[in-house]
């Protein structure tokens, strides 16, 4: 298995364990909180917000490594 394999390998993982994440902690619980349809559905939608928060912030502490390590 060469570099290439092991970092699409270790980038498809850490995909499904945060989808999973974001469906079993954050996702699910706004669907439950509400009874209307279209209340449970804007409240999964707003929960995207945490995701790219996340997202944002992974993406900057990983660049914030990178820059570190060629400087």
């Amino acid at each position: 298995m060469n570099n290439e394999s092991i970092i699409v390998l270790i980038a498809v993982c850490s995909a499904v364990f945060g989808f999973t994440a974001w469906v079993g902690l954050i996702a699910f619980p706004a669907w439950q909180s509400y009874s209307r349809i279209w209340q449970r559905v804007a409240a999964v939608f707003l929960s995207l917000y945490s995701v790219a928060s996340f997202l944002v912030v992974g993406v900057a502490l990983g660049a914030l490594v990178v820059w570190l390590r060629a400087g």
